[in-house]
This record gives structure tokens, C-alpha cells and sequence, in this order.
């Protein structure tokens, strides 16, 4: 090696620039790094699906990189006018490789490589071949991508759905590429209504609509709680002085008295009785030609459900007509009566409605959800007897005899794994708090935390316990069943909680047994801290199958590791599940206040926009989740000409057209 000032070094490189030749080095050894890794997963990656070899090479390639601080390294390579390696994640060796070529061609032409450097192998995907396999893998198992942007819109589909073609028609229409079937609610034969009428949907519109089927997997959930009265309130809205400016409507349906069998329509399914569209519909039992005589203008006389009198006025008559519609009473030819009440009036089952000397009663309503009424400092009882529990919807006080607020807890594990000074969250984190005692069939939980002055816990609300080691068995009984149908009916399966290896190799064998190995996909749905630190373990399990993918469950996930690390979190797995080549699915709570209400909040956009980065966006249910997707279409179109994934494409801004003169 000469002075400073020589022109060539004893390795044979040229001087002149040291921090160059330096950066050389550092980028050849993490170079080295790459292969290293790969060569101490070797087992591993014979295991995976030929068709993902390649990309279970790039993924360990990438876990090589993040090990370093590479910080200083992006930030000479920046300053140098140089390719960082801030996008390399579907072809990490290529672009490392492209670095230094480029580098070395900065340095002068004679600069030789470092000892340790080699080339890129073969096999291991370039810039190009990266991102389309990504893009592959993603029309594998998520269907083709609409035409004016690469992000799939997958809708979970309400109750209704199976039972009314017309919505899921609609939500076909508007643009939903991959219908979610929960497995959570309903059953295999609302799962197999469902996914009749998307196929039935997607054949009419000459569209592709593809089932996905999320097995519910071993959630922890809230116990039953005492039913709660079978009642309905019509409440008018008033103004600030308290005054009725609005009337509330109901709609009066006459469905058959099974009893008697005095209406030869048939009877109503009473689920759907309950608040739809802002109007309530209530079942009259045996009012057929009750209401015959009804007119427009009538009153209708009652003593409601807190024995005040009340009148209801008769604002519009529907007459028998088998009409097709929404409204399962006129779909099905009953007679409707609407009407309206200027004070609040409290319906409940076997309530008497008088129409002069005429009198009837009400149907069957459905009860209404009890609840607990939970405050910070509040003590809240677990315990593993299921019963149903009375509910507490008022304030309680220490010395109450009763004791404190008490349900169940679904997941009798959680009684032997939880210790005291464990945080327990419920609900998506509205209640959180602190064990404070733990015994073989109870633990009592101080709440620290609950949303607004007080919350409501109701049953079947979810309990996480991030810091408590829970065993759990991989598929639970409901999900194997729920499997069996997921593998007749759907084009791919969502499985929940996936936390090791062995979660994934379960569903894995009972797809194989079912014969559906290479066109049913499989997607791991990442709600857990454990699930999300195993992430690398089940994505090379996940890859020994043809098709793979990767919810990000962010509800879940939240609670579990925390709000402040939520956008750390979904980071790192998008980034993760991009050097594995697998598609991602953004999901919980995007655009949901607008599919809810029908006015979205202002940072929902911007999340909804971020979700460009996955394959796929995920809509949950609501009132107006029509509107939802048409705006969740038309924010992917705009984000498509500016983003793909994490890098700008920098298409023609066109807003300061004519000021470019300054």
C-alpha cells in the first residue's frame, strides 16, 4: 500500500477515495451476510414449494440485512447520488449488487472488489422479477386487480348477505373483488347462501369475485350475560330545549300466529325486526286483517312498556303486493303500516295496540343486548363458570352485595397462565386494566382504563392478555368444522391467531387431506405480538404451499402490542411479507366510520390511502358500506398514479399548471 497520496493501494483498488472504498467494504460484507444466512437455512428452504424458493432465498437475504444498523450506509450511498437500498426488499441481493457496481463505478474503473465479495447467484430475483412476483403470488391468490389500480377491495359480508342477493349483488357492482365470510357468526348454511350469491353476483356482472372464509381461531371472548327484555324504543329527536321536532317511525308488519295460523302469508323472520335504515320494524302476531283497517290519519292507542299511554299515527299503508325489494316483509307480500311517534315510546313484546275497538299485539322482538356498566377504579370478576350472568348497566359501588361485575371468560387456559400485575385488555382496548388476584375459576381485573366516563361490556367481546403466556391448542374444534366447509365453498382461508409453525402446518394438512393444495389459499392473519415475532418461522411454513398470504390484523394487533406501536408494527410485516413475495391484507377499521355512518373522519382517508402498499384493502360491514367502496375505489385510482408500494413515481402534477413560470 503507498502514502495517502498514492494512486493504488496493495489490494489492487484505487486511492482517492477512502470513505468510497471504505463504504465498499461495508457493503461487500453485508453481501456476505446475505448468503451466510442463507446457508444456515438450508433444510428449511427445501422444504418450501418450488415455485417460492427463490423468494424464501430473498427473505432471509433481507432478516441479514435488518440485523445490521445500516443507517451510515444509506446515507453515503444517498450523498453520492447512488441507489439506496431503502426499496430492496422483493430483490435484496440485486440491489445490493447494483449498489456496488455502481459505486465501484463512481470509484473509477480499476477498482477491484473486496476478498469477500461475490456475485449475485442465480436464482435470486432481480429489481423486475421481485415485483412481479409479488404481483403473481397476489393474482394467485386474490383474483386479477380491478382495472385502474393494483389493490384488491375485499368487504366482509353482513348476516344479510345470505339471505338477500340483491346486497351482495350490489357490493359485487361496486367494486368488491374478494367477499370475507366471517365464521365467527352464522353457520355453514348462511356460508353457503353467501357464497352462492357472490358467485351468482360475479356470473351476472361478468365480474371476478373471489370467497375468502376467516376461521375464527381460539379467541378469548367475554361470557354470556342475562338477556335483556325483548323491547323496542322509538325516541324522536328534539331539539336543545327538549322539544319533538322529528317523529321516530316504526314500520307495523303483520307476520302469521302460529298459534292460530290466522295469516295466510307467513310468518316474518323476527332477526330482522330490529333498527335497519333508521326504521324500526315490528312484528304484529295475527294482524292481517287487523291491518286491512288501518288508514292513513288513524291513531293507534297503547300502554307501552313503562305503562304510559302513547299514540301512534298513521302516516303511509303498504298493501299486499309480493313486491321485490330490500324489505323482507315486502319480498315476501305481508302487509306494512308505517307509523310515527311524537313522544318516546318503549314497544315490547305482548304490548295491546288499539285501532278503536280493534285490538292486536306485539310479536316477537328481539332483546336487547345486556351489558355492564364499567368505570376506571371499577373491579371487574372473570371467571371461568360460563353461566350467564346478571347484568350490572348501572354504576356499582365496593360495598355492593352482589359483588363486583361478573362474566365469563371463554378460554379456560387463561385461569392457570395469568398472573397478578398482568394487564388484561377487553373490547379492542375500551376497558383495559391490571389482574389483581387470580384463583383456580376466577381473576379479578382493576380497571385503570375505560372509554368516556364509563363503558359497556357486553358478551362475546374479546379479552387480550399481551403479557400472559396462553396455551393454545392450533385449530379449534369450530375451526376444523368451519374448515370442512371453507374447502367446498371458498378460493381461500384465513386462519386466526396464528402464532408457531405448528398453527400453519395444521391447516396445511387438513387442506391437503381435502384435496385443495394447490388452488386454495391460505392467509395468516398476524393479531398477536407472538404471531408477529414468529413472523419470518410462518411465513417459510406458509411458503411450502403454492398459495400464501398475510393479514394484518391491526384491531387485534393494537391491543396486543400497544397503539403506540401499531404503525411500527404494520411496517415492518409489510416490508417482511415483501421480501417473502407475499401479498399483504390491510385490514381492520379502514374507512369504517363512513361505512358506519356514512360521513368518513378526515384520517381515515389518509389511512385508506396508505393501504396502497398492501395487495389488498379490507372493508368491515356497515349501513353504508356501498358508499365505503366506491370512495375506498376512487382513493386507490388517485394513489396509484403517485405510489407504487414505498416508492413515488412522480406522474405529472397537474394543480400549479401555469405557475411554473416561478
Amino acid at each position: 500500500m503507498t502514502s495517502a497520496n498514492g494512486t493504488r493501494r496493495g489490494d489492487g483498488r484505487q486511492q482517492g477515495d477512502d470513505a468510497g472504498l471504505l463504504l465498499l467494504d461495508e457493503l461487500a460484507a453485508i453481501q456476505a451476510d446475505l448468503y451466510r444466512a442463507e446457508r444456515a437455512r438450508r433444510a428449511d428452504l427445501e422444504t418450501v414449494h418450488p415455485r417460492h424458493r427463490g423468494s424464501a432465498r430473498n427473505m432471509l437475504h433481507y432478516l441479514a440485512l435488518r440485523s445490521r444498523d445500516i443507517r451510515a450506509v444509506q446515507g453515503e450511498l444517498t450523498r453520492r447520488g447512488l441507489s439506496s437500498l431503502g426499496r430492496c426488499e422483493p430483490c435484496v441481493a440485486a440491489s445490493l449488487h447494483a449498489a456496488m457496481d455502481s459505486l465501484r463505478g463512481s470509484l473509477g474503473s480499476g477498482t477491484a472488489l473486496a476478498a469477500d465479495a461475490v456475485d449475485v447467484e442465480p436464482g435470486i430475483p432481480g429489481y423486475d422479477e421481485g415485483w412481479n412476483r409479488i404481483e403473481a403470488n397476489a393474482g394467485a391468490l386474490l383474483g386479477p386487480p380491478p382495472p385502474k389500480h393494483d389493490v384488491r377491495i375485499m368487504v366482509t359480508l353482513p348476516s344479510e348477505a345470505a339471505i338477500d342477493a340483491a346486497l351482495v349483488r350490489r357490493l359485487v357492482a361496486r367494486g368488491m373483488n374478494v367477499a370475507r365470510i366471517n365464521t365467527a357468526h352464522d353457520s355453514p348454511r348462511e356460508w353457503r347462501a353467501m357464497a352462492e350469491h357472490v358467485r351468482a353476483a360475479a356470473r351476472d356482472l361478468d365480474r371476478i369475485c373471489l370467497v375468502s372464509m376467516d376461521l375464527a381461531g381460539p379467541k378469548i371472548r367475554t361470557g354470556p350475560l342475562e338477556s335483556g327484555p325483548a323491547v323496542v324504543r322509538l325516541r324522536p329527536v328534539r331539539d336543545l330545549r327538549g322539544v319533538a321536532v322529528t317523529p321516530a317511525t316504526a314500520e307495523l308488519v303483520a307476520v302469521r300466529d302460529d298459534a292460530t295460523g290466522d295469516d295466510a302469508a307467513g310468518a316474518v323472520d323476527t332477526a330482522v325486526m330490529d333498527s335497519r335504515d333508521g326504521v324500526v320494524r315490528v312484528p304484529l302476531i295475527g294482524a292481517g286483517g287487523w291491518l286491512a283497517g288501518v288508514r292513513v290519519g288513524d291513531e293507534l292507542r297503547l300502554r307501552d312498556a313503562r305503562s304510559s299511554q302513547r299514540r301512534l299515527q298513521v302516516v303511509a299503508v303498504h298493501e299486499r303486493s309480493g313486491t321485490e325489494g330490500p324489505d323482507v316483509a315486502a319480498r315476501q307480500g305481508l302487509s306494512t303500516v308505517t307509523v310515527q311517534a311524537w313522544k318516546t315510546t318503549y314497544l315490547e313484546t305482548g304490548v295491546e295496540l288499539r285501532h278503536g275497538e280493534r285490538r292486536c299485539q306485539v310479536g316477537p322482538l328481539p332483546r336487547q343486548a345486556p351489558y355492564h356498566l364499567v368505570s376506571q377504579g371499577d373491579l371487574l370478576r372473570l371467571t371461568r363458570d360460563l353461566s350467564p350472568r346478571p347484568a350490572r348497566p348501572a354504576p356499582t359501588s365496593p360495598d355492593d352485595p352482589a359483588g363486583p361485575p361478573t362474566i365469563g371468560c371463554t378460554f379456560p387456559a387463561v385461569f392457570d397462565a395469568a398472573r397478578p400485575q398482568d394487564p388484561v385488555s377487553l373490547d379492542d382496548g375500551k376497558i383495559s386494566g391490571v389482574i389483581e388476584r387470580v384463583d383456580t375459576d376466577s381473576i379479578d381485573v382493576r380497571v385503570l382504563h375505560a372509554s368516556g366516563r364509563s363503558a359497556k361490556l357486553r358478551a362475546d367481546k374479546g379479552v387480550n392478555l399481551p403479557a400472559t403466556r396462553v396455551p393454545h391448542e392450533g385449530l379449534t374444534e369450530d375451526d376444523q368444522a368451519a374448515l370442512a366447509v371453507a374447502v367446498e365453498i371458498a378460493d381461500l382461508v384465513a386462519i386466526s391467531f396464528v402464532r408457531s409453525r405448528a398453527d400453519v402446518e395444521q391447516a396445511q394438512e387438513a387442506i391437503r387431506a381435502a384435496g385443495r393444495w394447490d388452488d386454495l389459499g391460505l392467509v395468516l392473519k398476524i393479531e398477536t405480538t407472538e404471531g408477529f415475532v414468529n413472523l419470518p418461522e410462518l411465513l417459510l411454513a406458509a411458503l411450502r404451499a403454492p398459495r400464501a398470504g398475510v393479514m394484518i390484523a391491526r384491531g387485534d394487533l393494537a391491543v396486543e402490542g400497544g397503539y403506540q406501536r401499531l404503525a411500527e408494527l404494520q411496517e415492518e410485516i409489510l416490508w417482511l411479507a415483501a421480501a417473502a413475495h407475499v401479498p399483504t391484507i390491510w385490514a381492520t377499521e379502514v374507512l369504517d366510520q363512513l361505512a358506519k355512518t356514512g360521513t368518513p373522519a378526515r384520517a381515515e382517508i389518509t389511512d385508506a390511502a396508505m393501504g396502497q402498499r398492501a395487495e389488498c384493502v379490507m372493508l368491515n360491514k356497515g349501513p353504508h358500506i356501498d358508499e365505503a367502496i366506491t370512495a375506498l375505489d376512487d382513493i386507490l385510482r388517485r394513489m396509484a398514479g403517485h405510489q407504487q408500494k414505498k416508492t413515488p413515481i412522480f406522474r405529472p402534477l397537474r394543480s400549479w399548471i401555469g405557475l411554473t413560470h416561478l
